[in-house]
């Protein structure tokens, strides 16, 4: 008998999973009936579905089904002109003078493996530091591009505040020239963001020390509005240029599977944004090609479109003033349970993600007893709350904080 030849890839490890995507599997196969899922980035409507926003649903039916040929690896161009009014403002100077290459991306998290993959090799060698806590995939999308990530304070846990006097001492001790993550809005997973003092303050640190920012734009609308919450990026591409943006569709267009996002590049010059355009498209050609045609159709029809424009505009500002309201109702019902917790910071928090200052056996207590599914460090989706959920979750959050 043959003697079989040793396997390939016997040595293999198996995946641990996403912790994230991981709870929301673990979640669909409880059988219990009364479970409600806080996990993961989606926004659920008050009915608890994710909703088929009007606007788009009417883009669809304008656009019908055609061909679906490739399109250009830099995505279309109209989708990728929107895209820039929408970040920098449609009167900015750096559209003017046509210093901004952008493209169209898979989603937020393809517009930050680009970018990721174009400064390693336009870049190399620098440090990326990232917030403590941060989105996981920070750290996986530049350590895959071969960089060595690093962090800065962010968030502290006693006091439920932003650390930021510390965060400034660590970014001014970088090496100059270093790349650092910036989430300007919605900050996930702590849902606190800084002050407009504190954005100055940044921007003056990182001008001065040349740092590279690149800025994780994930949830324009869902802080103040669509307008104010790209205040910081705007007022940063006032004053300075060599930074890159990420921003993603999968949220305030409730387009989560079409994969729908941007990348840009802010440069000096229009000739250089032109040479920088060539290079982010080598990098997409080496990577997927070309981005996917539907999702970026149905956002230039409704970014295009005055009206339909202005019908979105009033959903996302429905999807912010729920969440916000889910909030407050949390609050109040565990105000109603116990005068001992305190939880008011969570309505000061803001977007999708509350840090609940919740330990992971508090975590697993509610998920395990309750059937309310966290996030294990303690992080809520509060756009997974409904009037007919947040008096269970604040039950449960009541229990698990006094076990």
């Amino acid at each position: 008998m043959t003697e079989a030849a040793p396997s390939l890839f016997g040595t293999v490890e198996p995946f641990a999973g996403d912790p994230i995507l991981s709870l929301n599997i673990a979640f669909q196969g409880d059988p219990r009936t009364e479970k409600v899922n806080l996990t993961i980035g989606i926004y659920m409507d008050g009915a608890g579905k994710v909703p088929v926003l009007p606007s788009v649903k009417a883009a669809a039916d304008k656009l019908g089904f055609g061909v679906r040929s490739y399109i250009p690896m830099e995505g279309l161009p109209e989708y990728r002109r929107l895209v820039q009014e929408l970040v920098f403002g449609k009167a900015h100077q750096v559209l003017a003078e046509k210093r901004v290459a952008t493209i169209q991306s898979v989603g937020g998290t393809g517009a930050l493996s680009v970018a990721a993959d174009f400064l390693a090799k336009h870049a190399p060698g620098r440090a990326v530091y990232v917030s403590d806590p941060t989105w996981d995939n920070h750290h996986g999308l530049f350590q895959r591009a071969g960089f060595e990530t690093k962090t800065y304070p962010y968030w502290d846990g006693a006091t439920r505040t932003l650390r930021f006097d510390d965060m400034l001492k660590t970014l001014e001790e970088a090496p100059a020239g270093s790349i650092v993550i910036v989430q300007p809005v919605c900050h996930n997973p702590t849902g606190v963001d800084l002050s407009r003092a504190q954005q100055d303050a940044l921007t003056d640190l990182l001008i001065e020390k040349k740092h590279i920012a690149v800025f994780d734009m994930a949830y324009q609308g869902f802080a103040d509005g669509l307008e104010e919450d790209a205040g910081f990026v705007r007022r940063f591409a006032d004053r300075t240029s060599s930074f890159l943006v990420a921003n993603s569709f999968s949220k305030n267009f409730s387009l989560y599977g079409e994969r729908c996002g941007g990348l840009s590049v802010v440069c000096t010059a229009a000739d250089e944004a032109d040479r920088v355009l060539g290079q982010l498209k080598l990098v997409v050609r080496r990577s997927y090609s070309n981005p996917p045609t539907t999702g970026g159709l149905l956002i230039a029809t409704v970014l295009g479109d005055p009206a339909l424009r202005a019908q979105w505009e009033a959903e996302v500002a429905d999807m912010r003033v729920r969440m916000k309201d889910m909030r407050e109702k949390l609050a109040a019902e565990v105000k109603k349970l116990s005068n001992e917790i305190d939880v008011g910071f969570i309505t000061q928090q803001r977007g999708m993600f509350s840090y609940t200052g919740l330990s992971k056996p508090q975590v697993v207590q509610m998920r395990d007893k309750d059937g309310v599914y966290l996030v294990e460090s303690g992080r809520m989706c509060v756009a997974g709350l409904t009037d007919a959920n947040v008096a269970a979750v604040a039950k449960s959050l009541v229990a698990a904080r006094a076990a």
